[in-house]
């Protein structure tokens, strides 16, 4: 066997090994704590955590808006845990729902300034379905079948839930 060409490994070798090593650890590091950051929010970022879980509307008619929010506005339902029949819940997000809850006995008084909003990708899709079954839409001032442009370029309008809750539907998707 012919004796190894290589030399030892010097201390001045086996630092810059464990430099490099070190390096490579906290590279691998640095990138696994952006990617968790990425995945949820630090706690350091602020002294509390808080995202939106869900609304609740209190409705006269469970049927008639469950229709409306899963037909027209295009929610998915998801399962609730009463089965009570009182309760229709809806995924708005990820992590986020809307929940409607049968009883009311009269209609909410309307205010347009206080509103749901929810964003599409298609939003002349949904102006032709919203026309075809004859529901009312507007802009912010209140011209029926208009669209508001935004000074920032976003498409909106405005319409009312079967219980006169307003709702905003825009294209900033």
């Amino acid at each position: 066997m012919k004796p190894s060409t290589t030399n030892p490994p010097t201390a001045c070798n086996s630092r810059m090994l464990i430099a490099l090593a070190i390096g490579f650890l906290c590279l691998s590091l640095t990138n696994e704590t952006q990617a968790q950051k990425k995945r949820k929010p630090s706690k350091t970022n602020s002294a509390m955590q808080i995202r939106i879980n869900h609304i609740a509307l209190y409705v006269t008619n469970l049927e008639t808006s469950t229709n409306f929010y899963r037909d027209i506005i295009g929610l998915d339902t998801i399962p609730e845990p009463f089965h009570d029949g009182r309760h229709t819940w809806f995924s708005v997000s990820e992590n986020a729902h809307l929940h409607l809850i049968s009883g009311r006995a009269n209609p909410p008084e309307a205010e347009k300034n206080t509103h749901l909003c929810f964003s599409t990708g298609k939003m002349d899709e949904l102006l032709e379905k919203l026309k075809a079954r004859g529901i009312h839409y507007e802009d912010w001032p209140g011209k029926a079948f208009t669209v508001t442009k935004r000074v920032d370029g976003i498409r909106q309008i405005y319409l009312k839930d079967p219980d006169g809750y307003w709702i905003e539907i825009n294209d900033d998707f």
